[in-house]
């Protein structure tokens, strides 16, 4: 009999650290990305931010010693969550951001943990929908509802194909951790 994994229960000093960094760069991703689409085209400012996250993360495997590695399946799947996560939801998220405010981009792209759990749904055995799953996702589209507010969406019909790529790109965000978490499945194996 295996034995039961450990769950933290709390947070260290350092894992908040690590969370308020990585809130700092994620939203303020979503900052940057409203300038940028006022004086750059939509495939310009993609090709920027995966062209210098792909040299950061470069730069730190070399610092590491990690190694790229050799199994050409590893590679395809790569390629398949770089489409998902990053072509597809990047492109669609700057997109709809030259028409729709950062801010709005952001909680419409709150999305994401939601159609991530009808999606499991449908793609997994194990992440099935229960009745407190369901709850939480309806508690959550009622929360970005409460967020988005009923007089953003007495405008959306003037820029509903704008929102509507953003919620797509959630959704594509959905796909790619869906399909990420079970790289076994995939004979993505070192």
């Amino acid at each position: 009999m295996s034995a039961k994994p450990t769950i933290n229960t709390f947070m260290t000093f350092r894992e908040w650290g690590l969370l308020l960094a990585l809130s700092i760069l994620w939203g303020g991703s979503f900052f940057f990305k409203g300038v940028a689409v006022r004086e750059l085209p939509t495939f310009t400012t993609v090709v920027g931010r995966v062209a210098l996250a792909s040299a950061v993360l470069w730069l730190v495997m070399r610092v590491t010693g990690q190694q790229f590695p050799r199994n050409p399946r590893i590679w395809i799947a790569f390629c398949g969550m770089g489409m998902l996560n990053n072509v597809v939801s990047f492109s669609l998220i700057v997109w709809g951001q030259i028409r729709v405010a950062s801010g709005v981009d952001s909680i419409l792209n709150a999305m994401t943990p939601l159609f991530t759990v009808v999606v499991a749904h449908f793609m997994t055995s194990d992440e099935k929908m229960n009745g407190s799953r369901l709850l939480g996702v309806v508690i959550g589209f009622l929360g970005v509802f409460t967020m988005i507010g009923t007089d953003m969406l007495a405008g959306i019909s003037a820029n509903l194909l704008a929102h509507m790529t953003i919620l797509y790109a959630a959704l594509s965000y959905a796909f790619a951790g869906t399909l990420g978490v079970d790289s076994k499945r995939w004979g993505c194996r070192r």
